[in-house]
């Protein structure tokens, strides 16, 4: 080999027949031998996707933001060039743990994790100090390009990305999410009636809503509109509060979580029984929670006057319904939410009033 190699401590491992490895390698290391095909080649001669520079910035972070707890699963790469792997001892254990070389003049190329790569660079430019942390990377040995591609087919090709209610649910950094598990919690309604791990709702479910429901739902009664650092005891509360007055005005749903209707047949009758309307229901809470701070409760008692049915069609059509379905569009949810506004004698704001007179010119 070439006096000039990398060293690595690594675990060997067999995997369809062929050797690959496990090694720790210094995060200050990773923007030096991991380079990016240029992104001008043609895809057919790439082994990865180009990256989405828009996401690096919010990675990396992430980890400058969580340097006691940041968290990154394993780079997948591929190597080809001249590798040589010296196990530790003879025995049965020793004999796959050792010291792998790999000359420097190698190529390597990622097969999963381009991103991570350049979160990691990114974030070695905002705190150098990082770069005495390490990251495993699952390297494969591979003679030529071909090979790499199908690895990438083949890892994304089963890649699930977790669902977002189950994100909201384990995701104890953002303060939403912190909120809103307590709001399903704490309001009588909504307890043991979230659906905690799926973003839809089964026909067979007992469910009133998702999590991410409930999620987009706060964060528009909050209009909290970019990253959250913080939310107040006072903003917690009103929260619940107001999910909890709001919750009286629907019979329905409490005969949902009393067994008395089946959340299917509400769902297919009435347009309160889907998450757009719930979601509208938190941009109306926020412009009541604003601009009637001393009524809101009482403008909340004309909701038992609306007709919720999908059958009214005059009402819900072009806005909660597009021919006949559910709809949740950005429009479609300010539609919504700008008619329940002006059944209960509430204020539009400017984009409301210039989405309704184009809506009403149809």
């Amino acid at each position: 080999m070439d006096d000039l190699i990398y060293t690595f401590s690594a675990i060997r491992g067999i995997q369809a027949g062929r050797e690959y490895y496990v090694v720790m390698c210094p995060f200050k290391l990773i923007p030096k031998i991991f380079l990016f095909n240029e992104e001008e080649i043609s895809p057919e001669l790439r082994a990865q996707r180009v990256i989405n520079k828009a996401r690096i910035p919010e990675i990396a972070q992430y980890i400058v933001s969580n340097p006691d707890e940041y968290c990154f699963s394993a780079i997948t790469a591929s190597v080809d060039g001249n590798v040589e792997f010296k196990p530790f001892s003879k025995d049965e254990i020793g004999r796959n743990v050792g010291r792998l070389s790999v000359e420097m003049s190698s190529t390597f190329i990622i097969n999963d994790g381009q991103h991570r790569r350049a979160a990691i660079e990114d974030a070695l430019k905002n705190n150098p100090a990082l770069g005495v942390e390490k990251i495993s990377v699952v390297l494969f040995i591979d003679k030529g390009l071909r090979r790499c591609q199908q690895m990438f087919a083949d890892l994304n090709k089963h890649a699930i990305r977790p669902s977002r209610s189950l994100g909201v649910l384990f995701d104890h950094r953002d303060h939403l999410a912190d909120l809103s598990r307590k709001v399903m919690s704490d309001v009588h309604v909504f307890k043991d009636m979230i659906e905690l791990e799926k973003t839809s709702i089964s026909n067979r479910s007992r469910k009133l809503f998702t999590l991410n429901c409930l999620y987009n739902a706060n964060r528009s009664l909050l209009n909290k509109k970019k990253k959250i650092n913080n939310i107040s005891k006072s903003e917690e509360a009103i929260c619940v509060e107001y999910w909890s007055h709001v919750s009286e005005h629907f019979s329905d749903w409490h005969d949902v979580k009393n067994r008395k209707l089946n959340p299917a047949e509400l769902r297919r009758d009435y347009v309160h029984g889907h998450g757009v309307l719930l979601h509208a229901l938190g941009v109306v809470g926020n412009t009541l929670l604003s601009s009637h701070q001393d009524n809101w409760k009482t403008k909340l008692k004309k909701l038992r006057k609306i007709d919720w049915s999908r059958k009214n069609g005059s009402l819900w059509e072009g806005r909660a319904m597009v021919g006949g379905r559910m709809n949740a569009s950005q429009s479609n949810l300010i539609l919504t939410s700008s008619i329940i506004k002006q059944k209960l004698n509430v204020g539009l704001t400017a984009e409301e009033k210039e989405l309704e007179k184009s809506f009403r010119k149809k």
